[in-house]
């Protein structure tokens, strides 16, 4: 049996993805050991690249070749823009984070990169190039989780970003993806290794860069 494209592309990045999969900050996390000043770092890096994100489900939604796929894109954006931006403000208002505080770091190099990487697959139009980046971002989420030990930490700030990447909605949609990229991946196969080449590795460096800062 052939392998599938989507497989095909994990494996010709397949150390870099098990770097990040493997991760000091992902172990820390799923035992709650993450320093606070490091989760604040993480947390804070992340939830900036939400604006892009959702631009790049736009972009999915718009370049998708079937109602169907435009349809689950747009279940998934409204989980994103609710349930997911939600958790980032109940943990923000946890941890003490002011929204000031909020906007006081610059952006890290890797947040710039994704901000950057998720508007230039919106642009392209390319619906392989917007699954590619998504297949990384979301399928490389899902495997850490998968893999965290149970039971899950008693902090809310821990546990559900971890459920929010482990739950039964979250894996069909992760299936959904790969499914999506196997079918229409391969007639762009340069376009569709390249984003998710260039994702992988912002992954990994952006895992990297929340520990920089800590003395």
């Amino acid at each position: 049996m052939a392998e599938r494209f989507s497989d095909t592309l994990q494996r010709q990045n397949q150390s870099t993805w098990s770097a990040a999969v493997e991760h000091r900050f992902v172990t820390e996390l799923c035992t709650a050991s993450v320093p606070d000043q490091v989760m604040i770092r993480y947390l804070i890096q992340d939830h900036r690249f939400l604006d892009s994100f959702v631009t790049l489900l736009g972009a999915a939604i718009a370049s998708a070749d079937t109602y169907e796929a435009r349809l689950r894109f747009g279940r998934f954006a409204g989980m994103i823009c609710s349930d997911e931006n939600t958790y980032f403000l109940r943990a923000f208002q946890a941890l003490g984070v002011s929204e000031a505080q909020r906007m006081q770091p610059a952006d890290t190099a890797p947040t710039a990169g994704f901000k950057a990487i998720m508007r230039e697959a919106a642009d392209t139009r390319s619906y392989a190039a917007a699954l590619a980046v998504l297949n990384v971002a979301e399928g490389l989420y899902l495997d850490w989780a998968l893999k965290a030990p149970k039971p899950l930490p008693d902090n809310f700030v821990y546990a559900e970003w971890i459920t929010l990447h482990d739950n039964p909605a979250f894996c069909d949609f992760v299936g959904f993806l790969k499914a999506e990229l196997d079918r229409v991946g391969p007639k762009e196969a340069a376009v569709a290794s390249d984003f998710f080449a260039r994702t992988v590795a912002l992954e990994l460096s952006f895992f990297d860069a929340v520990y920089h800062e800590q003395a």
